[in-house]
């Protein structure tokens, strides 16, 4: 399979999951006999709480993706620079670990702010 093929499918698999989520749950919650609250209009699964809960986590897992996307750049920048240029190792190498940890303290204080919309 080609990578394009792989994208369209991995697309196809969110856009089903975003849909089943959304579909409302009270056919399949409903209980013989019991009388509906009447502040209760509709149930779903799609709730604010729930909302709230399931932003914070795509938050966080995109943060830790997009950070370890970024050091995984760098460390392989890093890596191709001192192959071409072997005396130059040492500042690469220091440069390589200052950028690293200003993105890792950046992901930090992301993943930090999208966890805390969950409490």
């Amino acid at each position: 399979m080609n990578r394009k093929t792989v994208s369209r499918f991995a697309l196809a698999l969110i856009a089903v999951g975003l849909v089943l989520m959304l579909v409302p749950a009270a056919p399949a919650m409903a209980q013989e006999g019991v009388a509906k609250a009447p502040a209760q209009e509709s149930s779903s699964l799609f709730t604010t709480d729930g909302a709230r809960k399931l932003g914070g986590a795509i938050g966080a897992g995109l943060v830790i993706m997009g950070g370890a996307a970024g050091i995984g750049r760098i460390g392989g920048s890093a890596v191709e620079s001192m192959a071409r240029q072997p005396e130059a190792a040492g500042q690469i190498s220091t440069a390589m670990i200052i950028t690293a940890a200003m993105v890792e303290g950046a992901t930090l204080f992301a993943v930090v702010v999208a966890l805390l919309a969950v409490l």
